[in-house]
């Protein structure tokens, strides 16, 4: 049997050797996979509870809002901790990149308890301020309610899952997901189906399948299958380290965060116009981070490589990653924008067979699949900047497309151009946010060249 030094050694010379193709594609194909059918599991939900009524359909968008911010938590930990821990395994430091990820894990599980208490006391105007209508809010208060009992589960498990990916070990994180979205969608069958719950087994389905991926993750770690290792005995003693996780995973909390203040606003402006209005944005929303999953796994893919080789010295090396995964990831955006648009009457139907809901959703979806042509390089771009430690500039770039630029188009059209100004802000915001992005490109690549 290998020693650990012996396979600390194998990995070094796999992330700063073999060719950045092969590594990418090796990387980015398990996170491809956990996310698609992650994603997939998310449509699945959607079209199960759009059986239900066009009122529990538009709760899957509350819902999803509030994912988000639990996701942004999750992220800012998982990302903060893993960057941190793979310059620090880059640069031969095990010790020190144990204690991140420790760190990291059990930072997050906490906020997540801290998050599910607070929204359990203050449900109702957290369900306003999401954008619920009155009709909509027993549906999405129900099924919520099952979230925050695995809130910590659903935090922490994404943390890992980006440690993992930090460690180059993106399979065993698939493993988990893929597990609980499968289960999430045979459970959801289950409850929904056959024992009629409804919104309430849907709710259900979600917290046991969270809690299973939690464990499988768990057990990573636990079966030394990694090189870092989670246990409360490595949680660091010095508010340094935990600054370091949260200044570095900051540029995720302020995309994942704004973008679910931007998904409020979005609620709250398409409920003007009504349940279909919310529920056809809803399902926008989900198509549209299905399409963008694959894009987001190659960059997740990047990601390691880009830390790793930052702290190893090997600028060249990053910045080839960094062009592959762009081209990659533009590639793949193309290939998937043609079908959405010339599908999405069909597509929209599938989750939601109601009139209003087809018509506003297949003109929404239409225009996504144009503004998801900018976001490939606006992503590469803002993923670089934090895995090689550029804070500032990382939170900037994470801030645009999701916040800085949505939320004023979104009220900006909406009040000038109605509901029609509502489907177009999210592609408008998509090409602003990529000619700003060319200028953070250059501070980036000037960057490695130091």
């Amino acid at each position: 049997m290998e020693s650990t030094e012996e396979l600390q050694k194998q990995h070094y010379i796999k992330m700063t050797e073999k060719p950045v193709g092969k590594l990418l594609f090796g990387l980015s194909v398990p996170t491809i996979l956990s996310m698609m059918v992650t994603n997939i599991y998310n449509l699945v939900d959607t079209a199960f509870v759009g059986t239900l009524g066009t009122s529990e359909s538009g709760a899957t968008g509350i819902v999803f809002g509030y994912m988000s911010i639990l996701q942004a938590v999750a992220f800012m930990c998982g990302q903060g901790a893993g960057s941190n821990m793979s310059r620090k395994l880059g640069a031969k430091d095990t010790a020190k990149a144990t204690e991140f990820s420790s760190s990291g894990f059990f930072l997050s599980f906490f906020l997540g308890l801290v998050i599910a208490f607070f929204t359990f006391f203050f449900m109702e105007p957290i369900l306003k301020l999401l954008g619920s209508t009155d009709t909509i809010a027993p549906y999405a208060g129900t099924y919520i309610f099952w979230i925050l009992i695995s809130a910590p589960f659903f935090t922490s498990s994404y943390t890992m899952n980006n440690l993992l990916r930090y460690e180059g070990k993106s399979k065993l994180g698939t493993i988990a997901l893929m597990t609980g979205a499968v289960l999430n969608i045979g459970f959801d069958a289950f409850f929904m189906k056959v024992l009629n719950l409804g919104i309430t087994g849907a709710g259900m389905a979600t917290a046991i399948s969270q809690t299973v991926s939690f464990c499988i993750l768990l057990s990573m770690f636990l079966r030394r299958k990694t090189q870092t290792r989670i246990s409360i005995r490595y949680v660091s003693r010095s508010i340094k380290t935990f600054w370091e996780i949260a200044a570095t995973g900051f540029p995720s909390l302020l995309r994942q965060g704004l973008n679910s203040i931007s998904t409020m606003i979005l609620n709250n402006n398409a409920a003007l116009y009504g349940d279909q209005a919310v529920a056809a944005m809803s399902i926008v929303s989900r198509v549209a981070f299905f399409s963008m999953s694959v894009t987001l796994g190659i960059g997740q893919g990047f990601q390691p490589i880009c830390a790793f080789n930052y702290g190893a010295g090997k600028f060249k090396r990053v910045k080839k990653a960094y062009w592959t995964a762009f081209g990659c990831g533009e590639l793949m955006v193309v290939l998937i924008s043609i079908p959405l648009f010339i599908f999405a009457p069909e597509i929209v139907q599938r989750l939601r067979d109601d009139i209003q809901v087809i018509e506003i959703g297949t003109r929404a979806l239409r225009i996504v699949s144009i503004g998801i042509l900018f976001v490939p390089f606006s992503m590469m771009t803002e993923m670089g900047l934090q895995s090689t430690g550029a804070k500032l500039l990382a939170s900037f770039s994470s801030s645009l497309r999701s916040g800085v630029i949505f939320i004023p188009a979104i009220l900006l059209l909406s009040h000038f151009r109605g509901l029609a100004g509502i489907q177009e802000a999210s592609p408008l915001c998509d090409f602003v946010t990529l000619m700003i992005t060319i200028f953070l490109s250059r501070k980036f690549l000037n960057k490695l060249k130091e």
